[in-house]
C-alpha cells in the first residue's frame, strides 16, 4: 500500500497547509528515496522538459498565461462595472431583473475573463448593494452572485478546460465545443429558478425604478448594446477563430489578448502602469500554476515508481458497478477534495490517476472532463469551504452573514448537481455522444 500511503500523505500535508506545490515535489522526492531506487530522481529533468517542451503538451501550456492577462486586462478596463451598470438599468424594471442581469453579465465575464475570483467580487462590490437596497432577499442575492461568478469553471475559455485537457490529453479546442452547450443550458435554468422565485415571493426582488425618469427605453438598450457588443465581439474572434480551425487555442488567446487591449484603448481605459500591473500579476498566477504543474509532475513519478498507479487502477477497477460505479466514485470524491483543495491541485493530483481506468474502461474523454469540469463549479459553491462564498463575504456589507450565503447558494448547488446527474446519464441532451447508453 506505499502507493496508495503517498497520496494520502500528500493530502493530509496540504490539509496542515504547507505550499502545494512544495508538498507535491518534497513528498514525492522522500518516497522515491525510502522505497524506490534513489537513481530514479535523475529522471526528473526528463520529465519537467516533457511537461514544458515544443512536443506538443507545452504549446497548449502556453495559452494559460494567454488568457489569464486576458482576463486581467479586461477586469482593469472595469468591463465587469459597465456590464452591470447597464444590464442592470435593462432588467431592472422587472421583478428580479437585477439578479437576472447579474446572470448574465457573469455568462458574458466567464467567456470574456474566466477569473472566478474577480467575477465575485466585482459583482459582489456593485450588484449586492443595488439588490439589498431595493429589498431583495440576501439569499437571492448572495446565491444569484456566487452562482454566476463560478460559471467561468465551465464556460470557455476556460483555464479549468485548458488544464483538463493538458492532463487527459484531449484537444482543448474539443473541450470548448463540448462545454458551450452544458453552460448554456446551466445559465437557462439559473434564470428559470430566479424567475419562478419571483413567481413565488413577489416581495424577495422588487422591481428597480430608473434612477433618472429622463432616460428613454430606447436609450437604455443602446446603453446596454454599447457595454455588451464589444466583450461578445472579442469572445467570438476567440471562441470563432478555435471552432472554425482558424486557430489553435494558444493562437486564438494571442488574440484575444490584442483584443483586450484594444477593447482597454476604446473604452479610454488603457494606460502603461495598467498593462504593467496586469503583466506582473500574469507572471504570479502563471507562476503559482506552473509550480504546482512541476510539483505534481515530480509527485506523479514518485506515485509511479512506488507502485501507486497498480494499486490505484486495481482498486477503481474492483469497484462495483463496473463503469457506472467508477464513474459515481470519481465524481464523488472530486466534488468531496473540491470543498479543501483547488482545481488545479485536484487536476494534477486526482485526474492522472484516474485517466487510465477512465482509458481501461473505454469511458469517452471528452465526456468525462465536462463531467469534472461541472463538478469542479459546483464545489466553488458548496459550503462550509467553496471558495466563491469566501470571495463573496469579504466585499459583502457586514449585515449579509455567512448563514445568509450558505443558504442562497442551496438552490443553485441544486441545479448544479442535477446538472451533473443529467450530463451522467443523459449526455445526448447537452449535445454530446450518447455515451451512458453504451454503460448499460
Amino acid at each position: 500500500m506505499i502507493g496508495v500511503s503517498i497520496f494520502i500523505a500528500a493530502l493530509v500535508m496540504l490539509l496542515f497547509g504547507f505550499p502545494v506545490a512544495f508538498t507535491f515535489a518534497g513528498i514525492g522526492i522522500i518516497f522515491v528515496i525510502l522505497f524506490a531506487d534513489f537513481n530514479q530522481l535523475a529522471q526528473v529533468p526528463f520529465r519537467i522538459y516533457s511537461n514544458m517542451g515544443d512536443a506538443g503538451e507545452g504549446i497548449v501550456l502556453m495559452a494559460i498565461p494567454l488568457f489569464i492577462f486576458m482576463g486581467l486586462i479586461l477586469q482593469r478596463t472595469k468591463l465587469a462595472e459597465q456590464l452591470l451598470e447597464s444590464m442592470g438599468r435593462l432588467f431592472g424594471s422587472v421583478r428580479g431583473g437585477v439578479a437576472i442581469s447579474t446572470v448574465l453579465v457573469g455568462a458574458i465575464l466567464a467567456a470574456s475573463t474566466g477569473v472566478v475570483g474577480a467575477s465575485v467580487v466585482a459583482m459582489g462590490l456593485i450588484s449586492l448593494p443595488v439588490m439589498l437596497r431595493y429589498g431583495y432577499s440576501k439569499e437571492l442575492a448572495t446565491g444569484t452572485i456566487c452562482a454566476a461568478g463560478t460559471l467561468g469553471q465551465l464556460i470557455p475559455p476556460s483555464i479549468v478546460l485548458i488544464i483538463l485537457g493538458d492532463v487527459l490529453n484531449v484537444p482543448v479546442g474539443d473541450l470548448f465545443k463540448a462545454a458551450i452547450v452544458p453552460g448554456l443550458i446551466l445559465i437557462a435554468c439559473y434564470i428559470v429558478y430566479i424567475v419562478i422565485f419571483c413567481l413565488i415571493k413577489p416581495d424577495a426582488a422588487p422591481p428597480v425604478p430608473l434612477e433618472d425618469d429622463s432616460v428613454t427605453r430606447v436609450r437604455v438598450i443602446l446603453d446596454a448594446l454599447v457595454a455588451v457588443v464589444p466583450p461578445l465581439m472579442l469572445i467570438l474572434v476567440v471562441l470563432g477563430s478555435i471552432f472554425t480551425g482558424f486557430a489553435t487555442p494558444t493562437e486564438s488567446s494571442a488574440l484575444g489578448c490584442i483584443g483586450a487591449v484594444a477593447l482597454a484603448v476604446a473604452y479610454r481605459k488603457f494606460s502603461f502602469s495598467m498593462f504593467w500591473e496586469g503583466s506582473i500579476e500574469t507572471v504570479k498566477i502563471t507562476a503559482m500554476v506552473f509550480a504546482v504543474l512541476l510539483g505534481a509532475s515530480i509527485f506523479s513519478m514518485g506515485f509511479s515508481y512506488t507502485g501507486g498507479e497498480e494499486e490505484v487502477e486495481r482498486l477503481l477497477l474492483s469497484i462495483p458497478g463496473d463503469k457506472w460505479g467508477f464513474l459515481i466514485f470519481t465524481m464523488l470524491l472530486i466534488m468531496v477534495l473540491g470543498f479543501f483543495l483547488d482545481f488545479i491541485e485536484i487536476s494534477y493530483i486526482v485526474l492522472p490517476l484516474v485517466y487510465a481506468v477512465v482509458e481501461a474502461l473505454g469511458i469517452n474523454v471528452v465526456w468525462f472532463a465536462i463531467l469534472v469540469a461541472m463538478n469542479l463549479q459546483t464545489s466553488f459553491l458548496t459550503p462550509p469551504f467553496g471558495f466563491a462564498l469566501f470571495y463573496l463575504k469579504g466585499v459583502a456589507p457586514s449585515n449579509v452573514s455567512t448563514a445568509n450565503i450558505y443558504r442562497g447558494v442551496l438552490p443553485f448547488i441544486a441545479i448544479q448537481f442535477s446538472m451533473v446527474l443529467a450530463l451522467l446519464f443523459f449526455p445526448e441532451w447537452f449535445g454530446l455522444e450518447s455515451e451512458a447508453a453504451k454503460l448499460w
